[in-house]
């Protein structure tokens, strides 16, 4: 999968030092990918959930993070769309329109 953007992960990791290895391996494991269903990404990741239009939110972390992307299964695309806490995704009201 062809991941957009890894700056976004990187200015995050840095700012929250304890999600680095964890949204590391989020990032190394989707680039490796090969999804062509939400199956497929739910092999990989098994807490995944989809929350509709497209979007998708994993766990970070053992939940104590989210992070919400958008995957296209045909191009083979994941846009990344949130990373915070679980709190911070808490108080999204429509995480469909992220």
């Amino acid at each position: 999968m062809r991941i957009f953007v890894y700056k976004t992960l990187a200015e995050y990791a840095a700012e929250h030092p304890d999600a680095k290895n964890a949204l590391e391996d989020w990032f190394n494991k989707t680039e490796e990918a090969e999804w062509n269903c939400f199956a497929d990404m739910k092999n990989t990741f098994h807490s995944v959930d989809n929350i509709g239009n497209k979007r998708y939110v994993f766990n970070i972390k053992g939940n104590n993070y989210r992070l919400v992307a958008i995957v296209l299964f045909v191009p083979k695309y994941v846009y990344i769309r949130f990373i915070g806490t679980h709190s911070e995704y808490s108080k999204i009201k429509d995480c469909s329109t992220l």
